[in-house]
């Protein structure tokens, strides 16, 4: 019995050593791999740090396929990715860290987030990045540029007083920050607030005078207080930025437009046309819009047909297009009106004084009137039956444009009616006239001349 106890002893203490020696191989086989594994992150981010991206990747997939939750190898096979150009795949690995949430050893939250911040940025996600900068705030209040960053997602996102808030947060931690002087500048523009505006912008430019994006908002806030000189100069120097030469381009068109100047202005606008990438954008539109009433102006009517047609085949609804290309149609089917539109002056000239011929006028005087339109002075041609009368003499208004004469070109020449004591004034056009400039000639001395007549009239003078 002695002897059978005995063995019995022997069995449970052989089983206890043996659980002892598991635990105690557990707990060394556990000490050597934690004491390991931080060692090979570290090695891990000493090979990001070199820029051995491809070493880097196949480490950190080593350490994951052992360790799938491990945060930190997730961050520096981001890390290597985004140093290997891999942009898309390194922001998974910095989404993974964010959804795990762990924190530790060479893995500093305020590092991540910059990183990660930096990534939605590039991929132009910003309701993620805006999130990202409000926690670096948090995590780094000293450093201005998480303000300004947060700052522009939510101006981006329409929210201008938190914008506000966060740019002067930017200023009151660094006062030399031209861009955020850049940006209250952009928001007081908008808010039609212009002398604060004007400080901000010029506060911009004298920090760094070559910030452009400074210069093209400069620009837009000269044009708004008409100094287009000023303006000119501004958009010129926002040029060399090439994100900007397009819409500068655009920009300078449009005061060479406002100052008549249609010939610097069709060199501006087909110079952001040449370069433009996207015919759909906005801009874009414009340009042909401006583009296209140069055009108009200089009477290249078939090259502004051409400009206003691409712009209605990308926007049918685009400003007034469609009812430019129909006031227009007339030009493909009658070469008559063709002419009368799309001639010099010489030749205008020469065509109208044949319209007078046709009326039964001799031509007095000719005026080439400011929107380019033409006064002829004339009296009637001589006449056996009225030898002896006073000829009364006559105005005649010749018009050339895309859209229906209004009142106001009557009532403009009203006043010379009366002192040269002209009994008719004709008012001829290749389109139609408005409700009110109907109703104005009704009861004066007007004879209103629309296309339809007009066509009839060149018809006779064999042009």
């Amino acid at each position: 019995m002695q002897y059978h106890g005995f063995g019995v002893f022997m069995i449970i203490l052989v089983a206890v050593l043996s659980i002892l020696g598991l635990v105690i191989a557990s707990v060394i086989f556990f000490a050597i791999k934690s004491a390991l594994a931080p060692k090979r992150i570290s090695t891990l981010r000493d090979l990001v740090k070199a820029g051995k991206g491809v070493a880097a990747i196949k480490m950190a997939k080593a350490i994951l396929a052992k360790d799938p939750r491990n945060p930190e190898a997730h961050y520096f096979l981001g890390l290597a990715y985004q140093a290997d150009g891999k942009s898309e795949l390194a922001l998974m690995e910095f989404k993974t860290v964010n959804q795990m949430g762990l924190f530790q050893g060479l893995l500093v939250e305020k590092d991540f987030r910059k990183q990660i911040a930096t990534l939605f940025d590039r991929f132009e996600q910003g309701e993620e990045a805006l999130k990202e900068y409000i926690l670096l705030v948090k995590l780094d209040p000293a450093d201005p540029e998480n303000y300004f960053k947060a700052g522009f997602y939510f101006e981006e996102r329409g929210k201008a007083d938190n914008a506000l808030k966060y740019y002067r947060k930017t200023l009151e931690l660094d006062p030399n920050h031209s861009d955020a002087h850049l940006r209250l500048g952009m928001l007081f523009l908008r808010a039609n607030r212009p002398s604060e505006a004007r400080q901000e912008l010029d506060l911009a430019l004298k920090l760094r005078p070559e910030n452009y994006h400074a210069w093209f908002s400069m620009g837009r806030l000269l044009k708004e207080g008409h100094d287009l000189n000023g303006a000119l100069i501004a958009f010129e120097k926002a040029q060399k930025d090439p994100d900007l030469k397009v819409k500068a381009l655009i920009e300078r068109g449009s005061c060479f437009m406002t100052q008549k100047n249609y010939d610097r202005a069709t060199v501006e606008l087909e110079r952001a046309l040449k370069l433009a990438t996207n015919d759909s954008e906005k801009d874009i539109l414009f340009a042909r819009y401006f583009l296209a009433h140069c055009y108009e102006k200089n009477r290249m009517i078939d090259k502004a047909i051409g400009e206003w047609e691409k712009i209605y085949s990308k926007k049918p609804t685009f400003k007034d297009v469609a009812e430019k290309l129909s006031a227009y149609q007339d030009l493909r089917v009658d070469d008559r009106i063709k002419d009368y539109v799309t001639s010099s002056k010489p030749q205008f000239l020469s065509l109208c004084q044949g319209l007078v011929a046709v009326l039964g006028f001799s031509v007095q005087d000719s005026t080439e009137m400011p929107d380019g339109s033409l006064k002829i002075i004339a009296i009637e041609n001589e006449s056996e039956k009225w030898r002896n009368v006073k000829k009364m003499p006559k105005i005649l208004l010749f018009h050339r444009t895309s859209e229906p004469i209004d009142e106001n070109p009557l009532r403009d020449v009203a006043e010379e009616i009366k002192k040269l004591g002209a009994n008719k004034c004709y008012v001829i056009t290749n389109t139609a006239f408005t409700r009110a400039a109907i109703s104005f000639a009704e009861t004066r001395p007007y004879e209103l001349v629309g296309k339809d007549q007009l066509q009839g009239l060149l018809k006779r003078t064999g042009a």
